[in-house]
């Protein structure tokens, strides 16, 4: 993991710690959240707080996060919303703790500058026994305060003002008064300067969970369904109608069809569908060419074109299959018909615009593992740790290529892959093709049955 390391790769973009203030507070926050400490005087976080040199230290991975359920955090500076989340339990925690900094920035920065803040994700869910647990999850409440519980003290002073305003026997109330005062001293005035912070909630219908061999949850689609990645006897019986194992592609690619959650990649909007195919099959090519001892030191696309043809029908369906879309996207081919139970169909998909976008994209890269550049993107857990069981060659070539093509411009590297991010309004609806008559391109035949003809049922 030292390559990726290296190349800012992994814990990559943490906030560094290293003033004894900061670091003090840090102290006073960890104590009073976990009733532990540390003796480290320079440390870096993630957007939570959580430190991997302190969890190191105490040899425990998730103090911040017990049971890994209601995830605690850490707040030092709002410079932290830009950070990763690490050890992440489920897909919500780092989007809410995003939004949570942001819609509070203002006050969050006036607070730590004199204190950390520390608060917890709650929800109804205390402890992960069951699998049935997790369907119990269904709104998440952001609490925070600061160590000193400013916050706290705040709604305090505000509460005691407004009883003072309202009550014409309050001016004769020494103790009313004895206590604004105490109060006013550690707030200041919060009449001027509120340091009262946004009660955050967030409804997550849809997510993904680290627990129970990884588990993917929609609730939130017209046919809901649940995708077990440890296989469906690893959660047993579910209070959701569907329960789909990721041995089952027909299932699953007929749930994202029903509910509309995936495109053609060739059909997509804002993206260069042949090159995005290209990369996919070079991932491919260097996924066996790796395996069968090439060596990919160096490799430009030119070279690995060439050993494409050297490998020949050493390459996988998967490859082949894309292979022929690819020909077919830049005119020079028929239309390939990829059903649902071809090894190449779920790389030939992207997607669609909506609420649960990242949760499908992070789906679709578990199942197409060998595209090594949306699965660190859109799932580093996984990616962190199917490297582990990689060549050393290709170990070399991806970090390589994700420091070359992707780390040097994030943005543009995502733009290319997924598109520009789409407006929430719906599209206009296309006319459907006359019905009977003959076809009048091969346009119309890709918009009735899609670009690889109906999916298959079980």
């Amino acid at each position: 993991m030292r390559r990726l390391i290296e190349k800012g790769l992994m814990f990559g973009n943490l906030v560094e710690v290293s003033s004894p203030a900061l670091v003090e507070r840090y102290r006073r926050a960890l104590k009073h959240l976990t009733g532990k400490t540390s003796a480290l005087d320079d440390f870096h976080i993630d957007i939570s707080g959580y430190s991997p040199e302190i969890g190191d230290e105490l040899d425990d991975d998730l103090y911040l996060n017990p049971n890994g359920c209601n995830r605690q955090f850490i707040l030092l500076t709002t410079e932290q919303k830009s950070a990763p989340l690490l050890n992440a339990k489920f897909s919500f925690s780092r989007t809410i703790l995003r939004d949570f900094i942001e819609q509070n920035e203002t006050k969050l920065f006036a607070l730590t500058t004199r204190d950390a803040v520390a608060g917890e994700l709650m929800n109804s869910v205390l402890d992960m026994g069951t699998p049935q647990r997790l369907f119990d999850i269904s709104r998440i409440v952001v609490e925070a305060d600061t160590t000193a519980g400013d916050v706290k003290n705040a709604r305090k002073l505000q509460e005691k003002i407004e009883h003072f305003r309202g009550d014409d026997d309050a001016w004769w109330d020494d103790v009313l008064i004895a206590e604004m005062i105490g109060l006013a001293k550690q707030t200041g005035d919060v009449t001027r300067n509120p340091v009262d912070l946004t009660v955050f909630t967030e409804d997550v219908p849809d997510f993904w969970t680290a627990h129970f061999g990884a588990l993917y949850v929609f609730r939130g689609v017209e046919h809901p369904a649940a995708i077990a990645s440890g296989g469906v006897a690893a959660v047993g019986d579910l209070p959701i109608k569907f329960v789909l194992g990721m041995n089952e592609p027909n299932r699953i690619a007929k749930f994202l069809e029903l509910n509309g959650l995936a495109e053609p990649i060739v059909k997509a909007r804002g993206v260069d569908a042949a090159a995005i195919l290209r990369q996919k099959m070079d991932f491919i090519l260097v996924d066996v060419a790796s395996t069968l001892g090439h060596d990919l030191t160096g490799a430009t696309r030119r070279d690995l074109r060439m050993l494409a043809r050297q490998l020949g029908t050493a390459l996988p369906e998967a490859y082949h299959g894309l292979h022929a879309l690819l020909r077919w996207a830049e005119g020079g081919g028929d239309w390939p018909r990829i059903a649902s139970d071809h090894p190449a169909y779920f790389y030939t998909l992207r997607a669609a615009a909506g609420p649960q976008r990242d949760l499908v994209n992070q789906l679709l890269a578990e199942l197409t593992p060998l595209d090594v550049r949306q699965l660190f993107i859109c799932h580093k857990e996984l990616f962190y740790a199917l490297y582990r069981g990689w060549s050393d060659a290709k170990r070399e070539f991806v970090a390589e290529f994700l420091a070359a093509e992707y780390q040097v411009d994030k943005a543009g590297a995502r733009a290319a892959l997924f598109g520009h991010e789409p407006s929430m309004e719906e599209p206009p609806a296309e006319p459907e093709p006359a019905r009977g008559g003959p076809w009048n391109s091969r346009r119309d035949l890709v918009d009735v049955v899609g670009p690889w003809g109906a999916v298959r049922r079980n």
